[in-house]
């Protein structure tokens, strides 16, 4: 068993507070367990910028009943990666979210079947064209899954974006590109041209497909719900942090 306030990834104690609290601190907010900041297995507190990004991490933490489950707290993972991870690491972490748009989702539209295509095409389409006008990522599409490189602009369009966030936003990018399989859905969540689900729902258009063509498998519906419920996490994180600046030129 860790240390009182302290939690090892991948360990579930006890809960071991019984009061959880946001409170003003010298460098910004802080959650407090019984008067007392949670600590990563480095020792960081959870402190953040924001008193709304503050109380979404605290919400994870009054939400835990009789063990912590450090592993569904994704506000608070955040955070401490934000915290620790991010600041020495922001130029390859930019390169994980630049490799996410060179095989973005949205660049591999289906061949077939028409109905597919189509609802592909409506909904994908548009988020394509306004990465391209608002942010120069103008990303290339290719039917099918053979692989096309995207054009080095491009690229590094995303990568002016990547950098140009803030130690948490970056933390939040860094989450979004995999959950959605697309830097493109990520950064559009960011500027807020969607909601999270909205997000979401566009990154699994095949798979909607075909749940509406065969069913829905039961461990596929418990998988979906809970990566839709990360992705309203990432909506949530990302408005906590105020308005996202004038995207870099």
């Amino acid at each position: 068993m860790a240390q009182k306030g302290f939690i090892e990834p991948g360990e579930k104690p006890r809960r071991f507070y019984e009061t959880v609290a946001v409170a003003e601190a010298a460098d910004g907010w802080q959650v407090l367990l019984d008067g007392r900041p949670p600590r990563s297995s480095r020792g960081a507190a959870l402190r953040t910028p924001t008193r709304d990004l503050a109380e979404l991490a605290a919400a994870e933490w009054e939400a835990q009943v009789q063990h912590v489950d450090l592993a569904a707290m994704h506000a608070t993972r955040l955070v401490f990666t934000a915290l620790e991870a991010i600041p020495p690491a922001r130029e390859s972490v930019a390169d994980q979210i630049v490799q996410y748009a060179g095989n973005d989702l949205l660049c591999y539209p289906a061949e077939n079947p028409a109905g597919l295509c189509a609802r592909q095409a409506a909904a994908w389409g548009p988020v394509l064209t306004r990465a391209r006008d608002e942010l120069g990522v103008a990303l290339v599409t290719s039917g099918g899954i053979l692989h096309r490189d995207q054009p080095v602009h491009a690229l590094e369009a995303v990568r002016r974006q990547a950098l140009s966030a803030d130690d948490f936003t970056l933390s939040g990018l860094a989450f979004g590109a995999p959950l959605f399989g697309s830097a493109v859905l990520t950064l559009g969540l960011w500027r807020g041209w969607f909601g999270g689900e909205e997000a979401y729902a566009l990154s699994r258009l095949d798979e909607a497909w075909q749940e509406e063509q065969w069913g829905i498998d039961e461990e596929a519906a418990e998988r979906t719900a809970r990566l839709r419920g990360e992705a309203r996490m990432l909506e949530a994180w990302f408005r906590s942090l105020g308005a996202p600046p004038v995207s870099p030129a």
